[in-house]
């Protein structure tokens, strides 16, 4: 699950603490003037583009989540895509703000750092003029919540419909229980309006970005498998959808079996009903669709004159076209 976030980087200057901070994660102690360090506003509790947000307990959570996480561009798998690390996260309460929903609004501020490195220099100048500034979170959360009938949309069907009013409130989904941080993101188009140098958020699905993680773990699988209750919860879901797309194709396979069989009657009448049948039985559905259409054009061909026609009109109207 991705979102994300918009609002200034704040180019700040390292100190002996923080320092100490970014050295629990290099490999070799780095010195002060190896590193530039800037602010990043992760995410908030106001209302997003997805018309989501997380909930106070929740950026309480992923602070402590996304302290080491790496950032990278646009949600790249790549290594080398890697460019800075956070190392230290805290959660900012801004008493003069409330938000549309009437809390006060509150935001994940991250320290990060990454080393003067001539790979780095352009994007340390980016950043620096304002051009790089929009940020996005990758993470995964156990709930969303409808903000009006207070169900988890992920488990239970819920009839309202977000972004629509219920009375004098927006219908949202609560973002809870985070249960992991992935990384974060240089990107263009924020989801979370105030993240950045600031927030992106982009959904996969129960997500495609699961559904992979399960997909790599199965694949990759050599004895037994253990997944995660998230992961499994994505399974399942995947499993209902394929069982359903299953019952809806077979529903019309049978249909066009049935078409095939009615029009056979006429196109073919010397075809045998059960020699068709084990032929409709083992060919694919596009070949069985295709079966119905050439049908459907022999019975269109075969349908141009009544059998006691004259052969044309050109022919004389005598008794003999009419013998049988």
């Amino acid at each position: 699950m991705n979102k994300n976030f918009s609002q200034a980087i704040d180019v700040c200057e390292v100190t002996d603490g923080e320092l100490d901070l970014i050295n629990s994660f290099a490999v070799k102690p780095l010195k002060r003037n190896e590193v530039f360090t800037f602010n990043v506003v992760l995410c908030d509790n106001e209302i997003d583009r997805d018309i989501e947000r997380f909930d106070t307990h929740s950026l309480e959570k992923l602070a402590g989540l996304f302290v080491g996480k790496p950032g990278i561009f646009d949600h790249s798998m790549k290594s080398s895509d890697q460019t800075a690390r956070i190392f230290d996260v805290s959660l900012v309460r801004d008493s003069s703000k409330r938000t549309s929903f009437g809390e006060t609004y509150c935001y994940l501020k991250a320290k990060a750092y990454m080393p003067l490195i001539d790979k780095n220099a352009d994007l340390v100048k980016e950043i620096v003029a304002g051009i790089k500034k929009e940020v996005s979170i990758n993470c995964s959360v156990a709930e969303r919540i409808c903000s009006v009938c207070k169900k988890d949309a992920r488990s239970t069907l819920c009839s309202h419909e977000k972004g629509k009013k219920y009375g004098d409130k927006i219908c949202h989904h609560i973002l809870k229980n985070p249960t992991d941080a992935y990384e974060w993101s240089f990107v263009a188009v924020p989801a979370q309006k105030n993240a950045g140098i600031t927030k992106s958020f982009k959904e996969r699905t129960v997500d495609e970005m699961k559904n992979e993680d399960i997909y790599s773990i199965l694949k990759s699988a050599q004895s037994t498998v253990t997944l995660s209750k998230d992961q499994s919860e994505a399974l399942l879901d995947e499993i209902e959808k394929l069982k359903k797309q299953a019952k809806e194709s077979e529903e019309y396979r049978a249909f066009l079996k049935g078409e095939v069989m009615r029009l056979s009657v006429r196109s073919m009448p010397c075809l045998a009903p059960d020699t068709l049948e084990k032929i409709c039985e083992s060919i694919s559905l596009s070949e069985l669709k295709k079966l119905k259409k050439d049908f459907e054009a022999a019975c269109e061909s075969d349908s141009g004159s009544p059998r006691l026609a004259p052969a044309s009109k050109a022919e004389k109207a005598d008794n003999n076209s009419f013998l049988i």
